[in-house]
């Protein structure tokens, strides 16, 4: 009897993946490289399960029903173009590849066209949630032609996590619309990841707040409406963990060098190619990147000395304050990636349904969150809105925290606490609330040297004016 699903790939997510789909009764066929993690997973985790190990493609390909739908999880890149064209030869009319790797969207869009030009279909498909979400419910973003997608939702969607308004995947769009919302997701991550951060170093550094404080702080804010996510929630249980060799906080001992794959790198590289500006997300990707250079640091601290303040204030204050300011902060970084998506969306003609996007991301991916409920309600009640900001129920909440969230970064700045992410959080929210900004200047100096031009705010048409080097004072 031949298999319904096929997965390449037997690292843990695809691993996952797999036993995802076989426990949803749909039996699966697998293939690996190397014939040994194929064996390893047929003796452990998929004994007694309906999967069926192939150590060849051609026994692979044979293995599935058709049209066959096969789901390629390998490393992103000239891999999956490898297995492409191992598989092209092997494949018939109809029958389907999915890339659920994170996958550049331009490249989803190449091999769409390519693949799809010739008789098969091809989904690139975003799969957020980790280890757990791969194995219990991710949550999925599907792009490619809208014939492709209706083959294989009745799988998807039986896969994907379970929420309260159905499960967490939709048809994203066509091409690369799968792997580009993806990359904005993995663009948000980074943004949220690096406020926590920031909370927790002031916290830490200007409070003086140890482990055990640190988790009554954010299993507190996880407790809230507006801050309970799965990203504070495994932060929490993070300042529970003691070494087993030291005793010291586990978190205390790991080094400050954080790594990247590269997809926050490529949301900030579209937003610049896009003209869409994402300070935050742009502040947390340069963060990682200061923090790689780690030994550079250790010899700058010996030589640049910063404040020499102490605190001395009411704790719980000041905590509260930061917990405002991480509200506002995350409220900028969705508002900055959602806007990115929606101009993607136009630009490419994408289609993208935005308050649908914030619904599948509610559960399995690692920005789940209780505030995409609100997104999402903002883009229904209003699916041309420009920017989340604008959103009523965002919009007051920024208003009635600012003064806190400015306080929080004067601080940071008075202790010499770097809060890069929380600053261009503020930074958005200053210049796209003024009507007015110093750019008139910037025109003046570009017109002054190269001739650019500029437009005036009190006639029509274009000018250029003859600068004189030693202008009247006025």
């Amino acid at each position: 009897m031949a298999q319904s699903f096929g997965v390449i790939g037997l690292a843990v997510m695809g691993e996952n993946l797999a036993l995802n789909v076989e426990s949803k009764g749909f039996p699966v066929a697998v293939y690996n490289r190397t014939a040994a993690v194929t064996e390893r997973f047929m003796e452990k985790r998929a004994q007694g399960k309906n999967v069926k190990a192939t150590y060849s493609l051609e026994e692979f390909v044979q293995s599935l029903e058709r049209p066959r739908r096969i789901l390629v999880m390998v490393k992103a890149g000239a891999p999956v173009d490898a297995v492409i064209d191992q598989l092209r030869p092997l494949l018939d009319d109809g029958d389907m590849i999915m890339d659920g790797g994170n996958s550049l969207y331009e490249d989803t869009e190449r091999r769409t066209k390519d693949l799809e030009s010739t008789g098969l279909r091809f989904i690139g498909m975003g799969v957020s949630g980790g280890e757990e979400g791969a194995l219990l419910g991710p949550s999925l973003m599907p792009g490619g032609t809208r014939a492709a997608y209706d083959s294989i939702e009745p799988i998807v969607k039986k896969i994907a996590a379970q929420v309260d308004d159905g499960p967490c995947v939709t048809y994203i769009g066509p091409r690369g619309a799968g792997h580009y919302v993806k990359m904005v997701h993995n663009g948000i991550e980074y943004g949220d990841m690096q406020l926590i951060a920031e909370a927790y170093d002031l916290m830490k550094s200007v409070l003086s707040l140890n482990h055990n404080q640190l988790f009554d702080v954010f299993a507190e804010w996880n407790l809230t409406d507006e801050l309970n996510s799965f990203l504070i929630e495994i932060t929490a249980d993070i300042f529970t963990n003691i070494d087993a060799e030291t005793g010291e906080p586990l978190a205390e001992l790991i080094l400050d060098a954080a790594g990247q794959k590269g997809t926050g790198r490529w949301t900030v590289m579209s937003a610049l190619e896009l003209g869409v500006g994402i300070p935050t997300i742009t502040a947390a990707v340069n963060a990682r990147i200061m923090s790689s250079i780690k030994e550079e640091r250790v010899a700058a601290s010996k030589e640049l000395s910063g404040p020499t303040a102490s605190f001395d204030g009411d704790v719980k204050a000041v905590v509260n304050k930061i917990r405002d300011a991480l509200y506002c902060s995350k409220i900028c970084s969705y508002a900055q990636g959602m806007a990115l998506i929606g101009a993607a969306s136009k630009a490419y003609e994408y289609d993208v349904n935005l308050g649908e996007t914030a619904r599948i991301w509610k559960g399995g991916c690692i920005i789940r969150a209780g505030f995409l409920n609100k997104i999402k309600h903002a883009y229904d009640e209003n699916p041309s809105l420009p920017n989340l900001l604008l959103a009523p129920e965002f919009k007051q909440t920024i208003l009635d925290r600012q003064t806190a969230w400015r306080e929080v970064i004067a601080m940071a700045a008075t202790f010499g606490i770097p809060v890069p992410a929380f600053s261009a959080s503020l930074d958005y929210f200053d210049s796209y609330r003024r009507d007015r900004l110093p750019q008139n200047l910037t025109q003046a100096q570009r017109d002054y040297f190269g001739a650019h031009t500029y437009l005036r705010v009190d006639k029509e048409g274009t000018f250029h004016t003859e600068w004189t080097k030693a202008p009247a004072r006025v």
